[in-house]
């Protein structure tokens, strides 16, 4: 597998153009949610939508979680778009024995309190208007073996244009810890947010 690093060029100019990008291209951004830090590291599952989605979580962290990025990527999509590999990007390969490397990897990455891991429990991207996430293998198995205050944030990204040129992106996260997972299942309870999201945006644009 290929693992991550942070290139002390490339990986403060992916920080600054996930700022440009979103200011030039979005007529606005809402952040619905509350993260109180605990000083552990954080793995974010959110919904994969879109080419924006890495640039829309590192908005995110920066501005709410304050860590050292990373996310798992596919291996044929990381070696085609190298440079990521230098902003915290690491691979996964699907159908192989390999993945259980990138589980591993991902583990250990959370063992770091300056850390923060980002995944799609999809595995690729799907439409906005989906009304469930399905999950595939592996994520469950990271939260098991993630330390107990690990901070576990859902994240849901919807846009809506309205009467706007550019799209208004609403981004809804809520934070658990790692120990909140044990009697439940991860997927259930992400779908379980992903609908109040869904619900509220309804609502609140209605």
């Amino acid at each position: 597998m290929i693992k991550a690093k942070h290139h002390k060029v490339i990986y403060p100019l992916f920080q600054w153009l996930s700022r440009f990008l979103i200011n030039r291209h979005f007529n606005d951004v809402h952040i619905n949610g509350e993260f109180a830090d605990n000083g552990k590291p954080v793995l974010i599952i959110a919904n994969h939508v879109s080419w924006w989605d890495g640039f829309w979580i590192m908005l995110l962290n920066l501005k709410i979680i304050k860590r050292k990025f990373h996310f798992m990527m596919l291996e044929e999509q990381l070696k085609k778009h190298w440079y990521f590999r230098y902003t915290g990007g690491y691979s996964v390969k699907k159908n192989s024995r390999s993945i259980l490397n990138s589980i591993s990897y991902s583990i250990e990455l959370l063992k770091q309190t300056n850390n923060l891991v980002l995944m799609f429990p999809q595995g690729e991207i799907h439409s906005i208007y989906n009304d469930a996430v399905i999950f595939e293998n592996g994520v469950e198995r990271i939260i098991k073996n993630a330390a107990a205050n690990t901070q576990i944030v859902f994240v849901t990204n919807l846009i809506d244009y309205f009467s706007d040129s550019k799209p208004n992106l609403y981004i809804y996260f809520k934070s658990f810890f790692a120990q909140d997972f044990q009697k439940t299942t991860l997927e259930k309870e992400y779908n379980t947010f992903y609908k109040q999201s869904l619900n509220f945006q309804k609502i609140k644009t209605s």
